[in-house]
């Protein structure tokens, strides 16, 4: 959507084709980082975002003795510097409710299963259907894209082993308001609260989302589990979530991630480029997907925002561009995970002994907050997307 709505701002003729019969947002809570806001007052989005979200301004990790394991302040990485956790389904009102305006046009019940002729693309749906042929034709069904290996045979998207179970609870008297809070048992137990402000209402009490790290292969067993159990343990692990979770009251109640990492090569192919997750899915680590992902879709949106002479040339620019950026991420994301994520005391004492006392020194503090915020880039920041 977000690319969709960069392209239509610069006077392009716009088809969203949507797999659902009714587009609905997936999942819980997410944060929104500088790179994120800026892409989204590019949009003329950010005001309405802001209205509905919560202020973070730092991340404190902890181990089970109260002992700081991460902390980082984004005043380190400026002034008045912070982020916006937000609702889920309240990113994708603003989005999906922006399009119509915009003079997008949205087919639904499009599941797309095929690409013909990358250099005026005709896609395909599972009804038989053809669209198109368009001039550029733009991939964004996530890291579990079904047209990747389509497009790119010789792509990878290796699962990661672990993933986590969401909920949102409500937090009227705001106790939790800003900063995204986690507690850890050794790198095997993770539990998370992040401020996310009012649901897609736009009313009623504030709300956080509250995450849970656990094996996907424990995610059935989890579902047939004891609750009572688990909430016990989790009460047990970190006491001042116990109101959060008199909310719940079921498995049912917690909603499913799982992550991938992404390896596609060239992004490109002809008249066809692959964006976001799709192009790019990384561990949640850092929390940048769809911050990457919105930044995506308006350097998309940039790139064609004066007439091109050869559209296969314009989008293996915004590659090359968004490289730079991306893959920073992907690697800090990978090498990151084993030790917030892993079994057994080993990555846990790396992060103990080594990675938290250098990620309080002096220069390695400020760029911890710069890649926190998203900002930190090799090259230049576009004017649109620049925070």
């Amino acid at each position: 959507m977000g690319a969709a709505l960069a392209l239509a701002r610069h006077g392009h003729e716009v088809t969203l084709l949507e797999a659902f019969d009714a587009p609905r947002p997936l999942g819980s809570g997410l944060l929104l980082q500088p790179t994120g806001l800026k892409a989204l007052a590019t949009l003329g989005l950010e005001e309405s975002i802001r209205a509905h979200g919560a202020p973070i301004h730092r991340l404190d990790g902890r181990d089970l003795s109260g002992r700081k394991v991460l902390d980082v302040d984004y005043a380190d990485w400026r002034k008045g510097g912070h982020g916006i956790g937000i609702h889920r389904g309240v990113l994708f009102g603003s989005l999906h409710n922006a399009l119509a305006p915009a003079g997008v046009t949205l087919v639904t019940g499009a599941r797309i299963v095929r690409v013909e002729d990358r250099r005026r693309p005709v896609l395909h749906d599972a009804a038989g259907r053809a669209h198109g042929p368009f001039d550029l034709a733009v991939i964004a069904d996530g890291s579990a894209s079904s047209l990747r290996p389509l497009l790119k045979p010789r792509s990878r998207a290796w699962p990661y082993p672990w993933g986590a179970v969401w909920a949102n609870a409500p937090d009227p008297e705001d106790a939790w308001a800003g900063a995204l809070r986690q507690v850890y048992d050794r790198a095997e137990v993770m539990v998370g609260v992040l401020p996310v402000g009012h649901g897609p209402g736009g009313e009623g009490e504030r709300l956080v989302s509250l995450f849970w790290s656990l094996p996907t292969a424990d995610f059935d067993a989890f579902q047939a589990g004891d609750f009572g159990a688990w909430k016990a343990r989790v009460r047990g692990i970190w006491p001042a979530v116990a109101p959060l979770l008199e909310s719940l009251s079921g498995p049912d109640d917690m909603a499913r991630a799982v992550y991938r990492d992404v390896w596609v090569g060239r992004w490109t192919a002809g008249a066809t480029v692959l964006i976001g997750d799709a192009a790019h899915g990384t561990s949640p680590q850092l929390g940048q997907g769809a911050n990457l992902a919105l930044v995506d879709g308006v350097e998309l949106g940039e790139r064609f925002a004066a007439p091109v002479t050869s559209v296969t040339v314009a989008v293996g620019a915004y590659e090359a561009s968004r490289r730079r950026h991306v893959m920073l991420y992907q690697f800090v994301s990978w090498a990151m995970t084993p030790l917030f994520q892993s079994h057994g005391g080993f990555w846990a004492s790396v992060r103990r002994w080594l990675f938290t006392p250098l990620s309080r020194a002096p220069g390695i503090r400020q760029f911890g907050a710069a890649v926190l915020t998203g900002t930190a880039r090799l090259g230049r920041w576009p004017d649109a997307t620049r925070p």
